[in-house]
C-alpha cells in the first residue's frame, strides 16, 4: 500500500512540512512497512515557497522592502526558468515591525522578490497572494519593477495607498516582461479591498474610506476594465496590478500549485490521501488546500480523509468537499492551548487513529 500525506500547515504551530512528517511517523508506528510520500502543500498564501522547496525548488534568499520599507530578507523558490513567488514572504502581516500602517504600507517587497527572480533570469512567475499586509493596489510591487508613480508636481508617490488619491501621472515603460500566473482564490473586486480587507490590516471605518476612494483613483489610471474582476481585490489590490498591467492569468491557487508541486505523479499507486489544515471550517470549502486536494483525490477515485487542529464542519460539509472523514486535534485534547503547543505529538496520536480506521481494513 501507498499513502499521500498532503496536508497545507497548521498556522501559528506547524509548518505543512512538520504536519506530513508527524503524519507519517504515526502512520509508520501502526504500519511499519507501509509505503509513505509526503508533499506538502499549499494555496497560494503562507508556506507557499516552502510547499516550493519541499517538492524540489531551490530557495533563494534576497534582500527585499517590507511592509513599511523597512529592509528585510525573503525568499522565493526557482526551479528552471520558473520562480514561485510569495508576497507573504515581503509583504505579510508578520513582517511589520511594529503596530499595522494601513494607510502606508506597501506591496513594494513584494516587486523586489519579482524582479530578483527576472534578474536571475526566470521568465515565468508563480505569484502566490495572502496574508497581506497592504492595500496599496499593488502599486509598491509595480514601482519596484521599474513603474513611476508621479504627484501633479512631478515628485514620486511615498508607498502606501492613501498616497495614491495624489497621483497624476503613471509610466509604465520600464516594466520588465515577464509571464504571470496569480494564485489566488480570493474573487473580490478592486473596490471591496478596502472593506472586506482592510479591517484584518488595522484599518479604521475612516482608514476604509480613505483607501477605498484612493484606489478608485488608482483603477481609472491602471486599469479601470480589470477593477471588477474577479480577484482584483485579492492581497490588497495587488490581484489588480497583476492583472491590469503585468498581465497575469488568474487561476485558483491550490489548483495551479498541485500542479506546480507535480500532486498527480505523487498520487500515482496511492490508496489513501491524507490532508489538512489548522482549522476545517466553512473557508475550507471556498477553496482552501484541503478541499482541493480532496477533489484531485476524489478525480482520481482515491478516498481522502483530512487532519486538523479543529473541525466545524458537518459531515454532509465534508462529504461535499470529497472528504471521507476528518480527525481533530481536539478529539484528543479539549484545551485549545495544548493543542497548539503539543500539535506535533497530537498529530502523531491522531495518525495511528487514521491508520486504524482506513489501512488495517484495506490490508
Amino acid at each position: 500500500m501507498k499513502v499521500l500525506v498532503a496536508p497545507d500547515k497548521f498556522k501559528g504551530s506547524l509548518t505543512a512540512g512538520e504536519v506530513a512528517s508527524a503524519v507519517a511517523a504515526g502512520l509508520a508506528d501502526v504500519h511499519p512497512a507501509l509505503a509513505v510520500r509526503t508533499l506538502p502543500v499549499a494555496d497560494g498564501g503562507e508556506g507557499t515557497v516552502d510547499a516550493a522547496v519541499a517538492a524540489g525548488y531551490e530557495r533563494v534568499r534576497v534582500p527585499a522592502r517590507g511592509p513599511t520599507g523597512a529592509p528585510v530578507t525573503a525568499s522565493y523558490a526557482v526551479r528552471g526558468d520558473t520562480a514561485v513567488v510569495e508576497l507573504a514572504e515581503a509583504s505579510g502581516l508578520h513582517r511589520l515591525p511594529g503596530p499595522p500602517e494601513p494607510l502606508a504600507a506597501t506591496s513594494a517587497g513584494t516587486g523586489d522578490l519579482i524582479a530578483a527572480a527576472v534578474r536571475a533570469g526566470c521568465r515565468r512567475i508563480v505569484l502566490g497572494v495572502g496574508g497581506s499586509a497592504c492595500t496599496d493596489g499593488g502599486a509598491g510591487m509595480l514601482a519596484a519593477l521599474g513603474a513611476r508613480l508621479l504627484d501633479a508636481a512631478g515628485c514620486e508617490l511615498p508607498f502606501g495607498g492613501a498616497a495614491l488619491s495624489r497621483l497624476s501621472s503613471l509610466d509604465l515603460s520600464g516594466l520588465p516582461e515577464v509571464d504571470i500566473e496569480l494564485a489566488t482564490d480570493v474573487d473580490n473586486p478592486l473596490h471591496e479591498a478596502a472593506f472586506v480587507y482592510g479591517p484584518q490590516k488595522g484599518a479604521s471605518p475612516g482608514d476604509v474610506e480613505v483607501l477605498a476612494a484612493a484606489l478608485r483613483h488608482w483603477a481609472t489610471f491602471a486599469g479601470p476594465g480589470f477593477a471588477s474582476r474577479p480577484g482584483a481585490g485579492a492581497a490588497g489590490g495587488v490581484g489588480f496590478a497583476a492583472m491590469a498591467v503585468l498581465g497575469a492569468r488568474r487561476r485558483p491557487g491550490i489548483e495551479l500549485l498541485l500542479d506546480l508541486l507535480g500532486f498527480d505523479d505523487a498520487l500515482t499507486g496511492a490508496s489513501l490521501v491524507i490532508t489538512g489544515e489548522g482549522s476545517l471550517d466553512e473557508q475550507t470549502l471556498s477553496g482552501k488546500a484541503p478541499a482541493g486536494v480532496a477533489r484531485a483525490a476524489a478525480a482520481a477515485g482515491i478516498p481522502c480523509v483530512a487532519v486538523s487542529g479543529r473541525c466545524r464542519l458537518s459531515t454532509v460539509d465534508l462529504a461535499g468537499a470529497g472528504l471521507s472523514a476528518a480527525y481533530a486535534l481536539s478529539d484528543l485534547e479539549p484545551d485549545p492551548a495544548r493543542c497548539m503547543a503539543e500539535a506535533a505529538p497530537l498529530l502523531r496520536r491522531l495518525a495511528h487513529r487514521v491508520a486504524i480506521d482506513y489501512l488495517s481494513l484495506s490490508r
